[in-house]
């Protein structure tokens, strides 16, 4: 699943089925990345239970406000998972935040609240946390890529503002009345995540620890 990030013009985006050209569509899109987040919610989860010795599980929906799974090994939580999903690219991403030293098909989006409820929860309970984008782009391919929340709070003390950015909120991002978009984003690079193969080693390294 991994992903060639060498920077070439492999592809003709003129005939991109998903074209990201910095557009919200009208209709409801987030749904879709919603929907693609639980189905690799569920083969992550039975991935990772298969190739180590966890007892994971989906963390129960009356616990609001943290990450999608959590991973025990010896009857305690030792791992918390967040899993996020992204076809469209930030096609916008080098005239809107020219600092940000981002080009549009590596850059993946974490919703700013996010970031920060988990760096706020990680130091609360010192319990290692991951973040997870399952990226799928006909330019890239599709491959899984994530980081540890200290590694992803890293970049943000050291990017601060060049990284974060506020759009203007559009009618696709109401669904019965009700605001689902999210507006306020913090953008990272895939070069800064790592493949899940690697991911996997630190995992294991958790386990020997516990």
């Amino acid at each position: 699943m991994s992903i060639d990030l060498t920077y070439q013009r492999r592809y003709n985006c003129d005939q991109c089925p998903t074209r990201c050209d910095g557009r919200s569509k009208s209709a409801y899109i987030f749904a879709d990345d919603l929907q693609l987040a639980h189905q690799t919610e569920d083969w992550l989860l039975a991935h990772l239970t298969t190739l180590l010795p966890w007892q994971g599980q989906k963390t129960p929906a009356t616990a609001h406000g943290l990450p999608d799974l959590e991973l025990r090994y010896g009857g305690r939580v030792c791992a918390r998972i967040e899993v996020k999903a992204q076809g469209r690219a930030f096609m916008a991403v080098e005239r809107l935040l020219p600092h940000a030293a981002l080009r549009p098909y590596e850059t993946v989006a974490l919703n700013l609240s996010d970031l920060e409820r988990y760096m706020a929860l990680y130091e609360r309970e010192q319990i290692p946390l991951f973040i997870i984008w399952y990226v799928r782009r006909p330019c890239l391919g599709a491959g899984c890529w994530g980081q540890t929340i200290t590694a992803l709070r890293a970049i943000y003390r050291r990017e601060g503002e060049r990284r974060r950015y506020r759009r203007r909120s559009t009618a696709s991002d109401y669904v019965d009345g009700q605001h689902k978009g999210v507006t306020v984003n913090y953008h990272f690079s895939l070069r800064e995540l790592l493949p899940l193969e690697e991911l996997e080693q630190q995992f294991a390294q958790l386990v020997c620890v516990k």
